[in-house]
């Protein structure tokens, strides 16, 4: 990767740009807005949100106010956990739609696998969200279909009743948080694995061996921890809604880190502590 509008191409074929802008507690309204069309304004042309984030009205608003052409912004939302089902994933869709005002949607992933709403019949209620992804999916609604948070043993279950594989798993990782027994089940499935939280929601910034890298390659902790992710082969949701710090997470393509360093960064378990269990949320 040598820019930020460079792609992964999935495994249907659509190409995906490989840093995303993270919108996650991010505020709807001016915030959103002016976060997102900072993002854009500088390069970004990935945005991902999520109906349970409550912004996806100013992604959208962001989207038309930058003058950017739709068809050049990827963008990515999330099935809400208490609309699993066939038939509420299609309302929620519509709703997701109607949120950001627009056509089709690039992505669209199942958020968690097991909301506590559906604890007792999680694999039921998958399925049938699944089938309505499938779908709207063959009918060109969503370009590209996926989960996040998933593990093993939910894919298995999706599976059984699944024709198209998801292309996507949008999981927790960063420094010390690297899920690797999921990331090798999706990389043998040919599933690409995006990083949310790849700052480890800012604990990593307090971490010494990470201090050391900053000053070792002359760039901040953030740009490390993105540059981190991508050498790792993730596709990084870095967020901010701080313009000064929304242009440094992008701007991770001259330089490289060594193969050893990637391993150390790999190596710092629990720095930021790890990613929470898919099925005992609370939400």
């Amino acid at each position: 990767m040598k820019a930020i509008t460079d792609t992964y191409e999935l495994s249907g074929g659509v190409k995906i740009p490989c840093i995303g802008f993270g919108t996650w507690q991010v505020q709807n309204g001016d915030s959103a807005v002016s976060s997102v069309k900072a993002a854009l304004d500088v390069g970004y042309r990935h945005i991902d949100t999520a109906a349970g984030y409550g912004n996806e009205e100013s992604v959208g608003i962001a989207v038309k106010e930058s003058g950017i052409a739709r068809s050049d912004i990827f963008i990515t939302s999330k099935l809400q956990n208490d609309m699993h089902g066939y038939d509420d994933t299609l309302k929620a869709f519509e709703q997701t739609m109607k949120n950001l005002d627009m056509e089709y949607l690039d992505l669209y992933l199942i958020h968690w696998p097991n909301p506590v709403k559906f604890r007792d019949r999680w694999q039921e209620t998958n399925a049938g969200s699944w089938k309505a992804f499938e779908e709207l999916h063959k009918a060109g609604r969503i370009r590209a279909i996926g989960v996040s948070n998933f593990h093993p043993h939910h894919f298995e279950a999706l599976m059984e009743t699944a024709t198209v594989l998801p292309m996507v798993n949008q999981i927790r990782l960063c420094p010390g948080d690297t899920q690797d027994e999921v990331v090798n089940y999706c990389r043998e499935r040919s599933i690409l694995l995006e990083a949310y939280s790849p700052l480890g929601v800012g604990k990593i910034f307090e971490v010494p061996e990470m201090k050391a890298l900053a000053e070792k390659y002359d760039k901040s902790i953030a740009q490390i921890c993105v540059r981190w992710s991508l050498q790792r082969g993730y596709l990084p949701l870095p967020k901010s809604a701080t313009p000064e710090r929304i242009r440094e997470n992008a701007d991770v393509f001259d330089f490289e880190l060594s193969a050893q360093d990637v391993q150390l960064i790999a190596d710092l378990k629990g720095c930021c502590g790890y990613s929470a269990d898919p099925d005992k949320i609370t939400w």
